[in-house]
């Protein structure tokens, strides 16, 4: 199973299609705060996460998460391109 989280209804919905047919099971959420409930009600293989979201950013996200969980992998899906923020989310436990 496959953990969308994104802001954006639209990268959201082409994301789903995309994993969805790679065979993955597909849940999308809108923020990185949905996205720790939907992680308490059930495993991911894989998180595909964004960076900046309303209400609770990608890295906020990763920080709580791997709290618990350090086996799932999580990619960040971004157009950020710094390295010192890349390095940062490294560092919290993304894979990449």
């Amino acid at each position: 199973t496959c953990l969308i989280v994104e802001d954006s209804h639209i990268v959201r919905r082409i994301t789903h299609r995309m994993v969805a047919d790679l065979g993955y099971e597909v849940v999308e959420v809108a923020n990185g705060q949905i996205a720790l409930m939907e992680c308490e009600k059930q495993k991911f293989s894989v998180i595909l996460l964004d960076w900046s979201m309303p209400v609770m950013d990608g890295v906020e996200f990763l920080k709580k998460f791997r709290e618990t969980d350090i086996a799932t992998k999580v990619i960040f899906c971004s157009v950020e391109d710094d390295p010192e923020l890349i390095d940062q989310a490294i560092q919290f436990g993304a894979d990449g």
